[in-house]
């Protein structure tokens, strides 16, 4: 088994974070990962994205130029890798923030109104792991249970207050039916 995800969006959107988690959750797993982050010049505002990929086997390059699964943040992320999603796979985008529809036989898409609930529910900032909890919940090489463990390692010491949001912010994710 080997997943190649892209996570895209603006810096400030969370993208390496929500990659750094998922990259965690499958070395808590025994499995081998590569997280590879990218970003512009500019902290936020900038484009940012994020290659991860869990395997079984040992991972040759760490570069997802075909991810089998596309997490869009923001509408240009999404123009910008909608093409390259392998044939059979996913993906998932932030309809709060994307209108259109997306238009493609050969991929399972799953919009979700990631910012809205986000601001729904008191948990502005976190769109991303709500993202990241709807794609554990149609996937099987990731868990919830595991993700939650691992917000444990990523969630810094100084942040530790903000551990049960990111644990709320899965779960809601993980329960949106599309």
């Amino acid at each position: 088994m080997t997943k190649q995800i892209l996570i895209a969006g603006f810096g400030g959107q969370g993208v390496l974070f929500a990659g750094k988690l998922l990259a965690y959750e499958g070395l808590l797993d025994g499995k081998e990962v590569s997280w590879l982050p990218s970003y512009g010049p500019e902290m936020r505002g900038g484009t940012a994205n994020c290659s991860v990929t869990v395997s079984d086997a040992p991972i040759g390059s760490p570069i997802v130029a075909n991810p089998d699964i596309l997490i869009a943040m923001n509408k240009p992320s999404l123009d910008k890798y909608l093409n390259e999603t392998r044939t059979g796979g996913q993906i998932f985008y932030d309809s709060s923030l994307i209108e259109e529809k997306v238009e493609r036989n050969d991929v399972e898409i799953y919009p979700i109104p990631a910012t809205r609930i986000a601001d729904d529910e008191g948990l502005k900032t976190l769109a991303n792991i709500i993202m990241l909890g709807n794609m554990i919940a149609k996937n099987d090489f990731v868990t919830l249970d595991g993700a939650k463990k691992a917000l444990t390692k990523v969630v810094s010491e100084r942040h530790k207050d903000l551990l049960d949001f990111n644990a709320q912010a899965l779960t809601l994710g993980f329960e949106y039916k599309n």
